[in-house]
C-alpha cells in the first residue's frame, strides 16, 4: 500500500497547463524522486501536494484524500515540504527556527522538544555547533541543513525535497545526499525532486522522469540510470569518464 498515491494530478497557471495528468506514488519508507529539465513542472507539483497551489485529480495520503485540506492539515496528517528557496527565518537562531518546526508538537512539553532538538542537531552536527547563531549568517549547505532539520522537527510520515542540492559545492552535496539515506534508512518515506540526476537515482528506489508537465518514463531507479536515453540526457559522463554520445 502506498503512502503518497497521487493520480490524473493537473495544475494550471491562468489556464496555461503547468502539470499534466500527473500519476505517481511513494512507498512508505522509500525514496521516490522525480528528475528533469528546468520548467518541467517539479516544484509546481510539490507545491500542489502541498495545498500551496490549486489543483485537479486526486491525491491520497496515509489513506486519507487531501481534497480541499489547508496547508496547517496536511502538517499534521504528517506531510512536510523543504523549498526550494529553504525559507528559513533568517533573523532568528538556529534553535530557534527549529523550535519552530517543532510548534505543532508543544503540547508534548519542553522535554519532547528537547529531544526532538536533540535528534536532529545529531543529524546534522554542524548545526549543533551553531545553535545560537543566526540563520541568516549560515553558509548554503548550513541553510540546506537547517531548512531539512526544521521540516524534520514536524515528525513527517512524508518528507518531500525541492531540489536540496542547488547551488551547494559537491561536497556539500554529498554530505546531503547521505543525510537523505539515512533518514530513509531510519524509515521516513521522501519523495525528493532534484536536477541532480545521477545523485537522485543513486539513492532513491524508484524515479519518474517529469518533461513538460507530463511523467514520460518511470520505474526502478537503477533500471532508470541504465536507460540509454536517461543517460543521454540527464546523466552525462560520471566524474573521470568522457561524455557519452559525443560525435
Amino acid at each position: 500500500m502506498s503512502l503518497l498515491e497521487i493520480r490524473n494530478l493537473s495544475v494550471a497557471y491562468n489556464g496555461i497547463p503547468a502539470v499534466t495528468d500527473v500519476s505517481l506514488s511513494v512507498a512508505p519508507g522509500q525514496i521516490a524522486t522525480v528528475i528533469g529539465p528546468n520548467g518541467a513542472g517539479k516544484t509546481t507539483l510539490l507545491a500542489a501536494l502541498m495545498g500551496v497551489l490549486p489543483s485537479t485529480g486526486t491525491v491520497t495520503f496515509a489513506a486519507e484524500t487531501l481534497a480541499g485540506t489547508p496547508i496547517e492539515t496536511r502538517v499534521e496528517r504528517g506531510l512536510s515540504l523543504v523549498p526550494e528557496k529553504r525559507e528559513l527565518f533568517t533573523s532568528m537562531t538556529v534553535e530557534e527556527n527549529l523550535r519552530l518546526g517543532g510548534f505543532r508538537h508543544r503540547h508534548q512539553g519542553k522535554a519532547a522538544l528537547a529531544r526532538d532538538i536533540a535528534a536532529c542537531t545529531a543529524l546534522f552536527p554542524r548545526l549543533a555547533e551553531r545553535r545560537r547563531q543566526i540563520a541568516g549568517t549560515l553558509s548554503g549547505g548550513e541553510r540546506q541543513m537547517l531548512a531539512m532539520a526544521r521540516a524534520l522537527m514536524a515528525r513527517p510520515k512524508l518528507l518531500m525535497l525541492d531540489e536540496p542540492s542547488l547551488g551547494l559545492a559537491p561536497l556539500i552535496v554529498r554530505d546531503i545526499f547521505r543525510i537523505i539515506k539515512t533518514l530513509r534508512d531510519q524509515g521516513v518515506s521522501i519523495l525528493l525532486v532534484e536536477q541532480n540526476a545521477r545523485a537522485a537515482l543513486a539513492i532513491s528506489d524508484h524515479a519518474y522522469v517529469l518533461e513538460m508537465g507530463r511523467v514520460t518514463l518511470q520505474g526502478d531507479s537503477a533500471h532508470l540510470a541504465a536507460d540509454p536515453r536517461i543517460e543521454a540526457l540527464y546523466l552525462g559522463a560520471a566524474p573521470g569518464q568522457t561524455q557519452p554520445y559525443q560525435s
